[in-house]
C-alpha cells in the first residue's frame, strides 16, 4: 500500500534533492573540468579563464604524449602488481585476524584486542619504521610497500564485527562434521561475507592505488616507481619534458597544462571503472560491518 506523504514531508523531500544535488555538482565539477581540459587546445586553454563546461578544440594530443612516455607505461605495471598482490594478501591477512578475534572462548581475547587497538592510536614513528624496514632488507624494492602494510587495524575490526553476527549454529555444525578452522573460513564464513569483503577489496585497492609517501621514501629506482608517483613529479615538479619534446619553449607552458591534466585522467580511470561494480556491496557491507545485531 502506497503511503501518502504530508505536504511537509514533501516540501523536505524537494528541499533535499535541491540540495544534494547542489553538493553533487559542487563535487563532480573538478572532475569534468579534468576532463574537459585534458581534450582541450593547449593555447586555447592557456588564454581561458573562470568555468569550463566543454573542451575549447577538441585535441587527444595530451592523450598521445602521456601514453609515449615509458614511465607512465612502467608506473602502470608496478602500481598493478603492488595492487593485486596487496589486496590479496591484505584480504588474506585480514581475514585470519578478524576470524581469530570473532571467535568465543579465546584465551586472552580483550588483552590482544586491546593491544591491536593500541595501534591504531600510538605508533613507533616514521624514521623507527623506515629504519625497520631498511633492517628488513624491504627497502628498494616493492615488496616493502606490501609486507608492512598487510592489515590496516581498522578494516579487521570491521571484518570482525561481520564475522561475529553469522550464526554459531553454522560453526558448530562444521565443528562436529570435523571441519577444521580453515576450513570453516574458506568454505563457511568468506562465502557468506561477500559484500563486506567487497568494501574491504575496496578500502584496500583504493589505499594502495593512492599510496606514494612510502613509495617515495624507500624506492630509489626510478624503474620502480608506482603510477602515483610519477604522477606527482609530473605535478609538482612540472616534469614533462619528455611529454612535450618538439614543441617550442614557448608552448611548452601550455601543453605541459594539458598533459597534466590528461595524467591525472589515466591515473584515475581504472579506480572510476572498477567502483561501479562493488558499489552495490559497499552499503550493505559498511552496515553489516559496524553493526552487530
Amino acid at each position: 500500500m502506497k503511503v501518502k506523504r504530508s505536504n511537509g514531508e514533501k516540501v523536505f523531500a524537494v528541499f533535499n534533492y535541491i540540495i544534494l544535488t547542489f553538493f553533487m555538482l559542487i563535487c563532480f565539477y573538478p572532475v569534468w573540468y579534468v576532463i574537459v581540459a585534458s581534450f582541450s587546445d593547449s593555447n586555447l586553454l592557456m588564454q581561458h579563464s573562470g568555468l569550463l563546461f566543454k573542451s575549447l578544440g577538441f585535441n587527444v594530443d595530451a592523450y598521445r604524449k602521456v601514453f609515449k612516455n615509458p614511465m607512465i607505461l612502467r608506473g602502470y605495471a608496478n602500481t598493478l602488481f603492488i595492487l593485486v598482490v596487496g589486496v590479496l594478501l591484505d584480504i588474506i591477512m585480514t581475514s585470519l585476524g578478524a576470524y581469530f578475534l570473532s571467535r568465543k572462548n579465546i584465551m586472552f581475547k580483550k588483552p590482544i584486542m586491546m593491544l591491536i587497538m593500541f595501534t591504531m592510536f600510538f605508533s613507533g614513528g616514521m624514521i623507527p619504521f623506515y629504519l625497520n624496514l631498511r633492517d628488513l632488507h624491504l627497502t628498494k624494492t616493492l615488496w616493502g610497500l606490501i609486507i608492512p602494510f598487510m592489515i590496516s587495524t581498522y578494516n579487521m575490526i570491521i571484518l570482525r564485527t561481520s564475522f561475529e553476527s553469522l550464526p554459531d549454529s553454522l560453526i558448530e555444525a562444521a565443528q562436529i562434521d570435523g571441519a577444521s578452522h580453515f576450513k570453516i573460513l574458506a568454505q563457511i564464513v568468506l562465502p557468506l561475507s561477500k559484500a563486506i569483503l567487497a568494501v574491504m577489496v575496496l578500502y584496500y585497492g583504493v589505499g594502495i592505488w593512492n599510496a606514494w609517501f612510502w613509495a617515495s621514501a624507500i624506492i630509489r629506482d626510478r624503474q620502480q616507481y608506482p603510477l602515483q608517483v610519477i604522477l606527482r613529479e609530473i605535478l609538482l615538479q612540472n616534469d614533462v619534458g619528455s611529454m612535450s619534446a618538439g614543441v617550442s619553449v614557448a608552448d611548452q607552458e601550455a601543453v605541459g597544462m594539458t598533459i597534466k591534466y590528461a595524467t591525472i585522467v589515466v591515473a584515475t580511470v581504472p579506480i572510476l571503472c572498477v567502483y561501479p561494480f562493488l558499489q552495490k556491496y559497499f552499503t550493505k557491507g559498511v552496515m553489516i560491518g559496524a553493526v552487530k545485531e
